[in-house]
């Protein structure tokens, strides 16, 4: 590192930048306090890029400074992605200091919003002083972040915390660079932060303690909507019967599992087996949703989870949420504050219209959430996270692509589970859980995130990706907007893609999607697909069988529809009489013909729709009440020691027969197995067929990394079956980590796919040129 010209008395002085996630997260009080640990002059501050800064002294003392600014000394939320140094002349400055922020073009990174850190929680549960029971203690280490910011640069007065003053005492601290709360953006205290109110299901306040109220509510058998970090929860008791059960019915939540909230990680273990891996994921500053096997025994409401063999679990990450949990010492259900597929309420005046009716008491505070944003769900496979729902404590957290951005692109995402992503340069900002877009509160707050998100990180579009299928609100939404380059992405190729992205790698692979549906580039739906690929392209090399799906997006709701179907496919005119066809006599010869005609009955290569069938024929569930519930169903439902396995075919143009598992699984159910059996030799006979064929594959292509994205890999029954075989072939298996593998991580594989193909096309005109 070079100091350029150096004063007299031996001093250099350099100009630094530092990019990353380097706002919100305690940076520039480090940077002071490292100033003066090596006795440096000048000053630090923010911008729309970062940091900045300017220090002098001795040489040998900048450059430690420099090699300690990403070291292990940084604070525990900051992400140093690069630090930059040049020399400039020394100014004999004394004295180091923050200076007021500046403007410009937004670049800087924000970050996710944090758990509560130990000091913080220290003084909330503290039996005197200034936060003794306070609900919001926070510092520069932990607390609200991304839910609250408007704009960047991060400044108290760009986020939700601007209509709160800082009285003397937090002032103090803001401005103390011994404190932890230095220049801590969200810090309050009760003479100055945000209020607290227990209010009725009328909206009249209550008096005395809200917590207590709470609490009170709580434990007499009462649902109680909780204002969190990213929006309202309701809230009850895990083994209250009767309040569980009215919370399922006013959701109108079948059988979809609810989360519960344990009051500390020794009440999670009571409730879950938790790997090492799980209970990191439970501790992180994220504080996430883990899913784990219940333990045998554990005290939840049989409606908290009702058939599932995990329960989903998380702890406080607010000293809101410890207060609570701390009143109770006994597990709550903590569920999303909305009804049916509707976004999560966020606004204490829509929360008290549409909640009132299932709530009977409120727990609210006056901070306004800027970006409503869902608890995470994450489950733990072979010691690495495996995404489900990212959200809430790691969005917006961006994703560094080995290849450049060379034009700022939007990513649409898909129809389910959507996500969008906006990106630029070397970074992918793949946004919060958006949700299914099919109704308008979704659709809405889909068109607020992706102006939010442009506007924080500086992206103006000027490529925009979507999917191929022309129905879906998301392409909708691309194909409605002016003056921009559109690229439609095959939808498994995204997934394939994203997978990609998630591993830092850009193929070529052999890539397995498994999914519900995507629309094909033959117009077809596909979703058992064997491609090659890298991120600008693919050929679809194989896939699963294709059967009818009779009623179209009927057979999704009702999964005895695909089991008429493939038992049609399997058996023609000589299908066995299985129970499935009895519990559905008066539609299963209609539903026969729609099949056999293929009238109102597209064809598809779903493993999605495969599971269904097997689930029905083996009796696990005939009709789903929420997406992919027959598939997970199935899974639950595996017998984990069973070993044996049906047998598929793979024809020599690469197409698994799912029939062949199909008439297994038939055999079983007439022999009298039972759905143990039939789901785990079900299970066992997709993975082999799975790996035969890219094993058959690597034949003709010599690729020997294989990258595994879509939905059903979800399923970790599945997903440990496929990469033990493929690794024992001798195979390289990317998997996902840090990204959903289900549709909310497309956007992300859209996202890429468009900056791969503008790389090819630039080189082309340079070629050219």
């Amino acid at each position: 590192m070079s100091l350029g010209e150096k004063g007299a008395d031996g001093r250099g002085r350099l100009r630094i930048r530092v990019e990353g996630t380097v706002q919100g997260v305690g940076f520039r009080p480090f940077v002071h306090e490292l100033a003066g640990t090596y006795g440096l002059s000048g000053f630090v501050g923010n911008d729309a890029s970062g940091v900045f800064a300017e220090v002098e002294g001795d040489a040998a003392a900048l450059a430690r400074f420099v090699g300690d600014l990403g070291g292990r000394a940084a604070p525990s939320l900051a992400v140093v992605e690069r630090v930059v140094a040049e020399p400039l002349p020394p100014r004999g400055d004394r004295g180091f200091r923050i200076v007021p922020s500046e403007g410009g073009t937004p670049a800087a990174l924000v970050s996710p919003d944090a758990a509560t850190c130990d000091a913080c929680l220290a003084e909330t549960f503290a039996a005197d002083g200034r936060r003794a029971g306070y609900a919001f203690t926070n510092c520069t280490r932990c607390g609200p972040r991304f839910t609250i910011v408007r704009d960047v640069p991060y400044d108290r007065c760009s986020t939700t915390m601007d209509a709160f003053a800082m009285c003397g005492a937090c002032a103090r601290e803001y401005g103390d660079e011994r404190d932890r709360r230095f220049h801590a953006q969200p810090v309050c205290c009760p003479d100055c932060g945000p209020d607290l109110r227990a209010v009725g299901a009328d909206g009249r306040p209550m008096p005395g303690d809200p917590v207590g109220t709470a609490a009170g509510w709580l434990l007499d058998g009462r649902i109680v909507a909780v204002k969190g970090l990213g929006g309202y929860h309701l809230a009850a008791l895990a083994d209250g019967e009767d309040a569980v059960a009215r919370l399922r019915a006013g959701k109108r939540r079948e059988r979809k599992p609810f989360a519960v909230m344990a009051p500390d990680l020794a009440g999670a273990r009571a409730l879950v087996h938790a790997d090492a891996a799980a209970e990191a994921l439970l501790a992180s500053p994220a504080r996430p949703i883990v899913l784990a096997p219940r333990r045998r025994g554990a005290r939840v409401a049989a409606a908290v989870a009702p058939g599932n063999r995990e329960l989903g679990v998380l702890l406080p990450y607010t000293p809101l949420h410890h207060l609570l949990a701390a009143r109770l010492a006994r597990p709550i259900v903590l569920t999303s504050g909305n009804v049916a597929d509707e976004p999560i309420v966020t606004d204490d005046g829509e929360a008290l219209r549409r909640l009132a009716g299932l709530a009977k008491g409120f727990l609210l505070h006056d901070r306004r959430i800027h970006v409503r944003a869902d608890d995470s769900v994450v489950r733990s496979f072979r010691g690495r996270a495996l995404p489900v729902r990212r959200s809430r404590g790691f969005v917006p957290a961006p994703l560094r692509t080995p290849g450049v951005f060379p034009r700022p692109v939007l990513a649409c995402g898909a129809e389910l589970k959507n996500t969008f992503c906006v990106a630029r340069a070397h970074h992918a900002f793949l946004s919060h859980h958006i949700g299914d877009l099919e109704n308008y509160e979704t659709l809405a707050s889909y068109r607020e995130g992706i102006e939010h998100f442009c506007r924080l990180f500086g992206v103006r579009p000027e490529v925009v990706a979507h999917d191929l299928h022309p129905e879906y609100l998301s392409t909708k939404y691309a194909l409605d907007l002016d003056g921009v380059d559109l690229v439609g992405v095959q939808h498994h190729h995204a997934h394939i893609a994203s997978c990609l992205a998630d591993n830092g790698a850009d193929g070529p692979v052999i890539g397995v999607a498994f999914d519900g549906l995507g629309f094909g580039d033959d117009g077809t739906l596909w979703g058992g697909e064997l491609l090659v690929a890298d991120l600008a392209g693919y050929r679809r090399a194989g896939h699963l069988e294709a059967v009818p799906m009779p009623g179209g997006a009927a057979a999704v709701r009702e999964p005895w529809r695909m089991a008429a179907a493939y038992l049609a496919a399997a058996f023609g005119e000589h299908a066995p009489w299985l129970p499935v066809a009895g519990r559905h006599r008066d539609r299963w010869a209609d539903v026969v013909r729609m099949a056999r005609s293929g009238t109102n009955a597209p064809p598809t290569s779903s493993a999605g729709r495969l599971f269904d069938a097997v689930a029905a024929i083996a009796g696990v569930r005939d009709t789903a009440g929420y997406e992919g519930q027959a598939a997970i169903e199935l899974q639950q439902a595996a017998d984990p020691h069973e070993r044996a396995a049906y047998r598929a075919a793979v024809t020599d143009d690469l197409v698994i027969r799912g029939t062949d598992l199909v008439r297994g699984a038939v055999d079983d159910v007439l022999a009298g197995a039972g759905a143990g059996a039939v789901a785990a030799r079900f299970h066992n006979g997709l993975a082999w067929a799975a790996v035969r064929a890219v094993r058959m594959l690597r034949d003709r292509t010599g690729l020997d990394t294989v990258a595994l994205s879509g939905g059903v890999f979800q399923n970790v029954l599945l997903l440990e079956r496929v990469v033990s075989g493929l690794e024992d072939s001798g195979f390289r298996v990317l998997t996902h980590s840090r990204v959903p593998p289900n549709d909310g991580g497309v956007a992300l594989g859209q996202a890429v796919v468009a900056a791969a193909r503008d790389r090819e096309g630039f080189a082309r005109d340079a070629a050219a040129s």
